[in-house]
């Protein structure tokens, strides 16, 4: 007992000090962490700026805000840019966002949040920046439904500006659409602009369609030209819809 006593009060400071850092070791690894982060959050506490919270979120609002203007700019730009294209048509039409576009049929069809509430019916046509983009095959009192020009089963009758020479317009599921002509010689150059006949019983006669990319004259039974798209139809978010069906002749 004497020898334990005089041990004690030899290493006693020492057995303690070996004791709590035993404790504080198992504190640690049984709270993982814990306690050592709220100790830290406690004694560093004093020293942190109390506005820097504060700071953060308000530097996080005004740069969502900025997005949203940024935005709202864009869309304002489409909107006037499309309404331009469109000024000096008797028939303005109805402007529509687009609001839902199937991943699976992108270049095949559209809708639009404007319907049979806002003047629009089946067979109207649709128009975007630069020209024709399909034309409305279903229509729900707040929404329509568009056959883009862009998809395979749309034909269209078309014409050569330049030189009047007719045949139909098919889609290509892309920016891009063949024309396939009625004569086996006719007049296409690089360049020509592709509008919609006067033949065509779904368009009026003049909406520019596209561009004359390539020619294949000798594509059998008809000659062939790649057509580029006027309207950007991959990346419309708003267009025109005439809204007074066109008359089959």
């Amino acid at each position: 007992m004497y020898t334990l006593r005089r041990w004690w009060g030899r290493y006693s400071i020492q057995a303690v000090l070996v004791g709590l850092a035993l404790l504080s070791t198992w504190a640690i690894r049984a709270s993982q962490g814990v306690v050592v982060l709220e100790f830290y959050y406690w004694l560093s506490r004093p020293f942190q700026a109390t506005t820097a919270a504060q700071d953060i979120l308000a530097d996080a609002q005004s740069q969502e805000l900025q997005q949203r203007l940024l935005e709202l700019e864009l869309q304002n730009q489409q909107l006037l840019q499309l309404l331009g294209h469109t000024s000096n048509d008797s028939n303005k039409g109805v402007t529509a966002p687009i609001i839902g576009r199937p991943a699976d049929q992108w270049w095949q069809q559209i809708t639009l949040g404007q319907g049979e509430q806002d003047g629009v019916s089946e067979g109207s046509i649709v128009l975007g920046i630069g020209g024709l983009v399909g034309r409305v095959t279903h229509v729900t009192p707040n929404t329509s439904r568009v056959l883009l020009i862009s998809d395979p089963s749309s034909q269209i009758g078309v014409t050569v500006n330049r030189s009047r020479a007719m045949g139909y317009l098919r889609g290509q599921t892309g920016d891009q659409a063949v024309m396939v002509f009625f004569d086996k010689a006719p007049d296409v150059r690089p360049g020509d602009v592709i509008v919609t006949s006067r033949l065509s019983q779904l368009f009026p006669a003049g909406i520019p369609v596209g561009r004359v990319e390539s020619i294949d004259l000798t594509k059998s039974p008809a000659p062939e030209v790649v057509v580029k798209l006027s309207a950007p139809v991959g990346f419309l978010e708003w267009v025109i819809i005439q809204a007074q069906p066109v008359q089959k002749q």
